[in-house]
């Protein structure tokens, strides 16, 4: 997994009560002797009634997500440059060449082309939902670029020092999800760049864990779906999962997943995440070991109770770290039954 560790834990979580710690105990000289008539078992455990989870879990990256580069539209020379680190939102500058703004707004469609009276497409809703968040309105937000909208946008680019035409040309803005960090400055102000220079680099505001799973493990990291992160220093937090995407490697192909977490205060690191894959509450367990083969098939347990034994049918459902989940007649928790050697 592109160097990534991936591995199934599975774990018991058991309901305190009395009776409840499944203890496997030995006993002394039972069974030691094969003429015996008790039959008893060699050892014994205790049924618990618990939580019983299968979960796998993946190493991850805790950082600001993944890391993106702004490139100028438009040649120019570069007047301005935010800070490495400065947070940018809508309506406000990433860049400045010849000492017009590049203007941030929120949309998942990238800015692509000059957008002018007869213009239609999710571009240009986009733009009017952004228009329409600054105060500048008139128009309908809708999938057309009408004079209404030419009409707001010669008020907002005379607002924010653009040539005031009612036609946005390319560069007058960048489109992000959301609030951006500024990464890495890679142009230097005073410098003179073409189309297509790279500027800056940025990356998302949040605290976001990446992580990457086996195809076949994918479903567990579905957007909404939660997951435990384990920190450098023991303590865990709580993320969920808000981007997924396909990603190809080196003829590998893997699901990449972005969890968010807030409360977080480091900055980078790497960290343990846990995805449940299965989980089945208030229920009968019991180690593996305790189970028999039922005559006619399936399974069963030998119950103890006393000085004898009796054979129990029972049906399993989810296995787990040695654990496995029972439900039959005749069980209950604190039941004692044997463990064949």
């Amino acid at each position: 997994m592109s160097g990534r560790t991936a591995k199934i834990v599975a774990g018991v979580v058991a309901v305190a009560s009395a009776g409840a710690a499944a203890v496997l105990a030995a006993r002394p000289g039972a069974g030691d002797d094969p003429a015996s008539g008790d039959r008893l078992p060699p050892a014994t455990a205790t049924i618990t009634r618990g939580t019983l989870r299968e979960s796998v879990e993946v190493d991850g990256d805790l950082g600001y997500g993944p890391t993106r580069t702004a490139a100028a539209r438009t040649p120019g020379t570069v007047t301005w440059l935010p800070d490495s680190g400065a947070t940018v939102t809508r309506g406000e500058p990433l860049y400045r060449l010849d000492e017009r703004p590049a203007v941030l707004m929120y949309g998942p469609v990238p800015a692509y082309r000059d957008m002018a009276p007869g213009t239609e497409g999710r571009d240009v809703a986009q733009l009017e939902r952004n228009l329409s968040a600054l105060g500048y309105d008139g128009f309908t937000v809708d999938d057309e670029y009408t004079g209404a909208t030419a009409a707001a946008v010669d008020r907002w680019q005379g607002d924010n020092g653009l040539p005031s035409s009612g036609v946005l040309r390319l560069g007058h803005v960048v489109f992000a999800s959301g609030p951006i960090r500024v990464g890495t400055l890679i142009a230097e102000t005073g410098r003179s760049v073409a189309p297509g220079r790279d500027l800056l680099t940025w990356t998302g505001t949040g605290k976001v864990v990446t992580v990457r799973l086996d195809l076949a493990d994918g479903a567990l990291a579905g957007v909404g779906a939660t997951a435990a992160v384990t920190l450098p220093d023991g303590k865990r937090a709580e993320g969920r999962v808000t981007e997924v995407a396909t990603v190809i490697e080196e003829r590998v192909t893997e699901v990449e997943a972005q969890i968010a977490l807030t409360g977080v205060a480091l900055e980078n690191a790497a960290v343990d995440v846990t995805f449940i894959a299965a989980e089945r509450a208030n229920v009968l367990i019991v180690p593996v070991a305790a189970l028999m083969a039922a005559p006619g098939g399936g399974f069963a347990v030998q119950v103890v109770d006393g000085g004898t034994t009796r054979q129990v049918p029972v049906r399993t459902g989810l296995f787990a770290d040695g654990r496995v989940e029972i439900s039959g007649g005749g069980l209950a928790e604190g039941v004692t039954v044997g463990v064949p050697r």
